[in-house]
């Protein structure tokens, strides 16, 4: 019987992806591992390797198409002695969807632009699943549901063979409140009895007020998509506070040159954020409570010390991670950020390399920014910003006015899990590590 090819799920909170190019066509022989297509997520483009052997009866979805969700069929396979006239006779889809194939990542292919798609409207009423019935969703909408005490066996899936997606936790949670997304958007008139602000929940009422302005209008691709996604929950569920300390660099930038003097040969370079990255590594393990994350209703807290890095990327930023950075000489963690870096601009990172971690990195020091806060990347506990080193006037510890290198540190913490206090010595011991940075070999 013929075998359906599913749209793989290439992360844990994969719903649909854009299937970018497909490097086989029908009729042709394929075993287990051939490569059968390149698939675009929110982050990179990643090869799918098939599971089945069999020759490849039909292409389902055309190359280049967006938002093709996960657990569809995109192809056809027919096993030894069928025929291609039985793909009409195919399996439908059924009420219980299949499991998408894992699929093997390697290197990915240049990613294709997305546009941007309206939401699909809520289904309208939702009918009761069978009791005792399995009910399927995505771990997303799970997740959602939990958070908003939204019954999952009440709610009729609109996505994929009828398995229950992210849209369909909103609109129900949406109707429990009564009140629609716009209206959320919009926001409460001021106490003061001014007029509410102006609505600025779609497209259309924004462009009103720009007409006859010129703008060139930018669709949004699902990096961006998932950027402004993350972020907005960031800060509306995640307390943040923040804490702040100033460097003196000069000891760092003085024992950095005899090192890479040291180095030279051997052609590595170490940079200051090499530094930064083993001061809060080992920090982490001194205050191994800091070294946590918020897990929805507990919190994790590691041995290991893994280092979420912020690389800028075109169209957007992603968050290579550093594993056991404590463990790791100034020398191996600066060439494995260099090859994290590269292999990020060419979105070539697999999605093991840049998720996890319970700490992040971003440093907009090289762009001559003295500080900034940063929004923290849930589930990570905190995130330090890290500003520029800059000349400035000091009181040294004899009291007399001097000159000094000084580097600012912002340390956005997210309350559930670190409170103030455990916040402050975590940041007092990443600057003490970076003000002795001798004693960080030892």
């Amino acid at each position: 019987m013929p075998i359906e090819i599913l749209m793989p799920a290439l992360s844990p909170t994969m719903e649909e992806g854009t299937l970018a190019k497909w490097l086989i066509k029908e009729g042709d022989a394929v075993a287990s591992g051939d490569l059968l297509a390149e698939i675009e997520t929110d982050k990179a483009t990643m090869e799918f390797e098939a599971v089945d052997e069999g020759i490849i009866g039909k292409l389902l979805v055309a190359e280049g198409t967006e938002n093709v969700a996960v657990n569809s069929a995109i192809a056809v396979l027919l096993e030894d002695g069928e025929a291609s006239s039985e793909v009409a006779a195919a399996p439908s889809a059924s009420a219980s969807p299949a499991r998408a194939p894992e699929s093997a990542i390697s290197s990915p292919a240049k990613p294709a632009t997305l546009a941007s798609s309206p939401a699909s409207a809520p289904r309208a009423g939702p009918e009761k699943a069978a009791e005792g019935a399995r009910v399927f969703a995505t771990p997303l909408a799970r997740k959602l549901a939990a958070q908003n005490d939204v019954d999952l066996t009440k709610l009729s899936g609109s996505g994929p063979r009828g398995r229950i997606v992210k849209a369909d936790i909103e609109a129900a949670a949406n109707a429990v409140s009564g009140e629609s997304p716009a209206a959320s958007l919009a926001g409460a008139a001021s106490t003061s009895g001014a007029a509410p602000a102006p609505q600025l929940a779609n497209f259309e009422t924004i462009a009103k007020l720009y007409a006859g302005r010129a703008y060139e209008e930018i669709s949004l691709d699902r990096m961006r998509k998932t950027i402004a996604a993350r972020l907005t929950e960031a800060k509306q569920t995640v307390p943040h506070f923040y804490l702040r300390r100033d460097v003196m660099l000069d000891n760092l930038l003085g024992f950095r040159g005899e090192m890479n003097a040291a180095l030279a040969e051997r052609d590595v370079k170490l940079s200051v954020n090499d530094f930064v990255i083993k001061a809060c590594a080992l920090a982490l393990t001194t205050v191994p409570a800091a070294n946590a994350i918020w897990a929805s209703d507990r919190i994790l807290q590691f041995t290991p010390a893994d280092i979420a890095v912020a690389v800028a990327i075109d169209g957007g930023l992603i968050t290579p991670v550093l594993k056991d950075a404590d463990q790791k000489s100034l020398s191996v963690l600066s060439t494995e950020m260099k090859d994290l870096a590269t292999r990020a601009k060419g979105r070539k990172l697999a999605p093991d390399e840049y998720q996890g971690g319970s700490f992040a990195i971003s440093n907009l020091g090289m762009f001559g920014i003295d500080n900034f806060d940063a929004v923290i990347n849930p589930p990570h506990g905190a995130i330090l910003a890290v500003g520029a080193g800059k000349k400035k006037p000091v009181v040294t510890a004899s009291g007399e006015l001097g000159i000094a290198t000084v580097m600012s540190l912002t340390l956005s913490v997210d309350h559930r899990v670190i409170d103030g206090a455990l916040g402050a010595e975590l940041l007092n011991i990443i600057v003490k590590n970076l003000e002795n940075p001798m004693a960080m070999l030892a």
